[in-house]
């Protein structure tokens, strides 16, 4: 129970820190604009690179994460997408639905799996980063494509928009590096290492920030439905999975918490760009967010992991 709680609570304790500084005008929009932007584009990139760089992809417990969280997470999307027409609401709020499902925070995920599992979970939880987090984006741009209102770019402007994608870059540039003959170490990965190290607290501060509340009551159905998929539904089936084709404790576990954690807020600016419900998404960010502050160390002390 101790080492779950204190595993997670430093990182909600740091996300609700952002929302704080945000409401008492510690930096205005602009300067919380600044640091989402170096986080996302400089830190998250330095910190992802030498993970997956240094990950073990040919170690027993790589295949079961790797499949567990993909496999996962195709199933719900292709289910979410099947149950379209029972959804009512329009195209661009079946968007937000979709991606309040499927979307996932790494900010969130990588610190408590090392809070909670340790050390020698960074490798795995930088497996599932690294090929969920392309599969995610590629998902969302094409449902977002062909359900987002007035996506007068197409398919051109979304694909190319996910080539320049800093996470799908640095993971892309970490796992080239995983199959060279370079070793992890250096001048070159002790800068990435000293620079990333900023990504966790300020991505976490930044998370906070961004969360907007305003929007999450006035659809208290849809929003319970989405939390109940993303922040249950979603981290069992993953973790069963994983069971099943083999992993360890610590690969399920690392599964578990790719499932449990909440929605991105990447997602929020995706919908907004894209011609998603913006609105809504906000809305499922923050409700997941919450949720996930109960729902994470829930299912670790459940599934034995306190």
């Amino acid at each position: 129970m101790i080492g779950v709680l204190g595993g997670v609570l430093p990182v909600f304790f740091l996300i609700a820190l952002g929302w704080g500084l945000r409401r008492l005008g510690f930096l205005k929009d602009d300067g919380w604009k600044g640091v989402e932007r170096l986080s996302y584009v400089v830190l998250y990139p330095s910190f992802l690179v030498p993970a997956v760089w240094g990950a073990d992809f040919a170690s027993g417990a790589a295949g079961p994460v790797a499949m567990s969280t993909v496999g996962v997470t195709l199933a719900f999307a292709l289910v979410t997408l099947l149950v379209r027409p029972l959804i009512k609401l329009d195209g661009p709020g079946f968007t937000s639905v979709f991606q309040g499902v499927i979307r996932w925070n790494g900010f969130v995920f990588l610190p408590v799996a090392l809070g909670v599992l340790g050390p020698e979970s960074v490798g795995l939880a930088s497996l599932a980063f690294g090929v969920l987090a392309p599969a995610v984006n590629v998902i969302c741009v094409l449902v977002l494509t062909r359900w987002g209102a007035d996506q007068a770019s197409g398919w051109r402007g979304a694909l190319r928009s996910l080539s320049r994608n800093p996470i799908i870059l640095s993971c892309a540039a970490g796992a080239l590096l995983n199959v060279s003959e370079l070793e992890p170490e250096g001048a070159v990965a002790g800068l990435l290492r000293l620079t990333g190290e900023a990504a966790v607290p300020l991505g976490l501060l930044v998370v906070g920030a961004g969360l907007s509340f305003t929007h999450a009551a006035g659809r208290p159905v849809t929003l319970g439905l989405i939390a109940l998929v993303k922040l249950v539904a979603l981290p069992l089936t993953m973790f069963w999975v994983c069971a099943l084709l083999g992993g360890d404790r610590t690969a399920q576990g690392v599964a578990l918490l790719a499932g449990a954690a909440p929605g991105a807020a990447a997602a929020y600016v995706m919908a907004r760009q894209m011609g998603g419900d913006a609105k809504l998404m906000a809305g499922s960010i923050a409700f997941t967010t919450v949720g996930s502050a109960l729902t994470i160390p829930l299912l670790l002390i459940l599934l034995g992991y306190a």
